[in-house]
């Protein structure tokens, strides 16, 4: 059976029929004993795309990584690179290459041998191999420490020696693990940043795995969120974040407000489930009469909880008939930017539109 086709030309697993996909997997299976790790996954990923596979352990998003790279063998299913299947070839006999999070370097040598050392094992000539290895570390601005040792660097200044090391192989597809997950915040939304510019810059298509919503958001062109070895929905950052297909997805990838089949009964006078996001929720004094506009859901409730967040708030709410709520207020100096225990038990008004609740399937 083919994927269902959708109005823009793509199908189901997000092929637009147009020339061979970097990556192409068809009805992909991998068993752990009685587990299904993965669980029949079709998707096609475009040649030069920043594409994330999202989702909590034990999703299924490393070990389909793991598929395409060769480090697992398929139950039942095809992995293509480049239209070539490749789905019994060996790992070294894949155009791919991988970026863990521990980087893998060697101690022993210097950060240009490392970058180097690929080309050795394929046995390109010594000089040819270290000026591509010294260009590869220009391209991660590492050109400078190509003579010091992996432990004389930072976090951040090995993970980009990672990235050189694989992107001196110039492989058609790169496969990132996690690659960012033992950085500290800061140097994490730095290295977010650099990673988007220098797969913009390469061409090279990135498959990245990650638990992290905010990091899939910022760097995918594509997300392919994961559960239960199964892709639950596929599609930009956008399309995940304003119009999730489940509740999973809805509840998986950032805060929004789950409705219930009753609870969208007597809000919104539909018995399925619907969500939307704190951001959507207007918040205002009790002294808010007025009746609610066409369109609009109005309902009055009490601050059970403020939270900080510096750039705003996050604040829970209860409203008279029980249904829990978070808004998301932005710090522009209201009554909310005040210490926080001082707007528990305040009676506000909330309101929002009903353009901005997206039902579930």
């Amino acid at each position: 059976m083919h994927p269902e086709m959708r109005p823009d030309g793509s199908d189901a697993a997000g092929s637009t029929g147009s020339g061979k996909p970097a990556i192409r997997l068809r009805g992909l299976v991998k068993h752990f004993g009685d587990v299904a790790a993965v669980d029949g996954v079709d998707l096609d990923i475009a040649d030069g795309e920043f594409f994330s596979m999202l989702g909590p352990s034990g999703s299924g998003k490393t070990t389909v990584l793991r598929l395409i790279a060769g480090f697992e063998s398929a139950t039942a299913g095809t992995v293509e690179l480049g239209g070539l299947d490749v789905t019994k070839a060996a790992p070294f006999e894949r155009d791919v290459h991988t970026v863990f999070q521990d980087y893998a370097l060697f101690p022993h040598m210097s950060v240009l041998d490392n970058v180097a050392y690929g080309l050795r094992v394929r046995g390109v000539g010594k000089k040819q191999r270290r000026e591509r290895a010294r260009r590869a570390l220009d391209t991660v601005q590492l050109g400078h420490l190509g003579s010091r040792r992996p432990t004389q660097l930072s976090g951040g200044q090995r993970q980009r020696v990672a990235l050189a090391r694989a992107i001196v192989l110039e492989p058609r597809v790169l496969l990132l693990d996690e690659p960012l997950g033992a950085l500290d915040l800061k140097l994490r939304e730095q290295m977010q940043v650099e990673l988007k510019q220098l797969q913009r810059s390469l061409g090279i298509t990135f498959v990245f795995v990650t638990h992290d919503q905010e990091e899939a958001l910022t760097l995918s062109d594509r997300i392919a969120v994961f559960d239960a070895g199964r892709i639950q929905q596929l599609g930009s950052p956008r399309e995940i974040y304003e119009n999730p297909a489940s509740a999973y997805v809805a509840g998986f990838v950032g805060t929004t407000n789950l409705f219930d089949a009753d609870v969208s009964s007597r809000l919104l006078g539909v018995a399925s489930e619907h969500a939307v996001r704190p951001e959507r929720l207007r918040l205002s004094g009790a002294e808010d009469t007025e009746a609610a506009r066409d369109g609009e859901i109005r309902l009055d409730a009490v601050v059970t909880e403020t939270i900080y967040l510096g750039a705003g708030n996050r604040v829970h709410l209860r409203t008279d008939d029980g249904i829990e709520l978070v808004a998301l207020e932005q710090s522009t100096g209201t009554r909310h930017d005040a210490d926080s225990a001082e707007h528990r038990g305040d009676h506000v008004t909330v309101r929002f539109s009903r353009a901005d609740v997206v039902a579930l399937a």
